[in-house]
């Protein structure tokens, strides 16, 4: 299948089965922002939830953070956004739109010229942060900005989050929240948005340490997404070199995936050194420096950082697990997604509505743990394709024997096996299919 192929069945999967839709769809939508439906909202969750429990939960060293998206506009002007963040912009003279300068594709024609070729004007810088108005009326409003990271509000709270939370360098401090950029040209589905969401970790270490904390989060950030069910063949490492290196890394290495579009970044771990804490120190004039308590040696703490979209490794898990298959011959879709992240867990069917208040009882018993979708309509072999295509690992049949055995029939959903499971060890038997426990 051609790559634009993929592409468009996944989106339209998306769009239909409630995955992610376009924002303000009815007033024509606008570009760069999306809507997650039901199954894309539960799967958010679950994505974020497994980052959580692995960056956060499952450490001693790690605390979390929830902070606001409007900071003081100073802070924009320290970490240097202000300055900094832009991106080269061109126009075509001819058909009116606008391009990064980087992004212009050889094979995008033009519509209003007879060549097909753009007339494009010299690049011009333009900066990606969004602007808003802070206060009750225009003459005393200032400046603000949404925030472009979530990292340096981070850096902000570094001390107030030490203290109360009685740790010392090296520890980290995590935090998922919204960031927005204003994107030239929002493309590639979600790939590419001016409203996204971020998991950071910024975790704070003693110089010499550095080194050796970069090393131990690429070897965990990459085992995350094996764990997630990513293709290992699918993601690569890229590590920044020369004019790729921003200002403020000493090394930075990027995890991409090959998404139907092309290989792309959507992890990052990067070494920041000490310039974040050293920049706030400056220019607030409030010095970030830790002394330790008992060798009392002073240093600006060193940043070791991974951030990842929520909204790519979404797209990442849902390229990965588009699939298309035949099954006794019939052409079937699946979303091969991991049951960690996937929006349903399990489906309760009924073989038939005459059975369906017994069935209903398991469901309800089974929505203690995780997930569970109850589904009575149509055949037995059209219910088992909704589940497929939306990624429900296992779907539980509940048939007119059994009210005489007390078994279900048990359905994987990548293998199509089925297995006779007793409807009292189903709940232990699927808490340890899908939760691993």
């Amino acid at each position: 299948m051609a790559p634009k192929d993929t592409m468009d069945k996944l989106v339209a999967l998306c769009l239909n089965r409630g995955f992610v839709y376009p924002s303000s769809e009815i007033y024509g939508g606008i570009a760069g922002f999306w809507d997650y439906g039901p199954l894309g909202c539960e799967m958010r969750n679950e994505v974020k939830a497994a980052w959580w429990q692995r960056m956060v939960r499952d450490r001693e060293d790690v605390v979390g953070l929830d902070t606001s998206i409007i900071a003081n506009p100073q802070t924009w002007v320290a970490s240097g956004h202000v300055e900094n963040f832009h991106d080269p912009m061109v126009d075509c003279r001819q058909c009116k739109r606008r391009f990064r300068a980087d992004q212009v594709d050889d094979d995008d024609r033009c519509k209003a010229s007879e060549d097909g070729r753009h007339d494009l004007t010299e690049p011009k810088q333009f900066n990606l942060m969004l602007k808003t108005r802070i206060g009750a009326s225009d003459d005393t409003a200032i400046d603000a900005y949404l925030r472009a990271e979530t990292c340096q509000s981070i850096f902000l709270d570094f001390k107030r989050a030490m203290q109360s939370a009685r740790k010392k360098p090296p520890f980290g401090i995590a935090q998922i929240g919204k960031a927005f950029r204003n994107e030239i040209t929002p493309r590639n589905f979600t790939f590419r948005s001016r409203e996204f969401e971020q998991m950071e970790l910024e975790f704070f270490c003693p110089p010499d340490q550095a080194d050796d904390w970069f090393e131990h989060f690429r070897e965990r950030r990459w085992q995350w997404h094996l764990d997630m069910g990513v293709d290992p063949e699918k993601i690569r490492w890229h590590e920044h070199t020369g004019d790729e290196l921003a200002h403020y890394c000493q090394r930075a290495y990027d995890i991409e995936f090959e998404f139907p579009f092309g290989w792309h970044e959507f992890e990052g771990i990067h070494h920041r050194g000490d310039h974040d804490l050293t920049a706030h120190s400056n220019h607030s004039g409030k010095d970030q420096a830790y002394t330790d308590p008992e060798t009392k040696e002073r240093y600006v703490p060193y940043v070791i950082e991974t951030s990842v979209g929520v909204d790519r490794t979404m797209l990442v898990l849902l390229c990965n697990g588009y699939t298309e298959d035949e099954v006794a011959g019939e052409k079937r879709t699946l979303l091969k997604l991991s049951p960690r992240v996937a929006p349903v867990k399990v489906a309760v069917l009924p073989l038939s509505k005459k059975i369906a208040e017994p069935a209903e009882r398991i469901a309800a018993d089974l929505r203690r743990r995780f997930n569970t979708a109850f589904d009575v309509t149509g055949n037995i072999g059209r219910r088992y394709r909704r589940q497929d295509e939306i990624g429900t690992p296992y779907c539980v049949t509940y048939d007119f024997d059994s009210s005489e055995d007390d078994s279900v029939t048990v359905r994987d959903r990548d293998t199509t096996k089925q297995e006779r499971i007793s409807i009292s060890a189903l709940p232990a038997y699927l808490s340890e299919k899908v939760l691993g426990y």
